[in-house]
């Protein structure tokens, strides 16, 4: 296994190895890599328990660390995941939402252990790139929206 030079660390509770199980189950290039248990006891559990969880996220690597209760997951990360139309889009929420996760706003949404996900249909963003009008009206549908309706989107690129 090689070790990547730049990983994400997401703290858990004590549940790295689940969510990373799950991750794994639900988005593709999506794999557990490794798993670590504690050489010895330590603040956050007992020696021999899972420690460290590395997997990759659509290609993306992560470690998971179970470091007990004392830092919670929020909004200020998440993961975005380009969806390349709505039945894409309603597999990852409905996925997501479906295991003890939670709807937000504007196609975020959070999975069961507090990880925030944005499942944005590439039409979106790339009418948010388009800018000027078409933006705007993207824009607007989409703040009244949990997840996201890829035919509103288009028909509000369209005007």
């Amino acid at each position: 296994m090689s070790i990547a030079k730049n990983t994400i660390c997401l703290w858990f509770d004590k549940d790295a190895e689940a969510a990373a199980n799950f991750y794994a189950s639900v988005f593709p290039d999506t794999t557990v890599d490794s798993v670590q248990r504690a050489p010895g006891d330590n603040p956050s559990g007992k020696k021999g328990e899972v420690l460290v969880v590395n997997f990759t996220v659509m290609g993306v690597p992560c470690m998971g660390l179970n470091g007990g209760p004392v830092f919670k997951q929020d909004e200020a990360f998440s993961f975005q995941i380009l969806t390349e139309d709505q039945a894409e889009t309603d597999l990852y929420w409905n996925a997501i939402v479906g295991n003890g996760g939670q709807e937000s706003e504007c196609g975020w949404c959070k999975d069961k252990w507090g990880v925030s996900w944005q499942i944005t249909p590439r039409t979106l963003t790339e009418a948010m790139m388009a800018g000027g009008e078409e933006a705007a009206r993207a824009f607007a549908a989409m703040m009244t929206m949990q997840k996201i309706d890829v035919a509103a989107i288009d028909a509000a690129r369209r005007g």
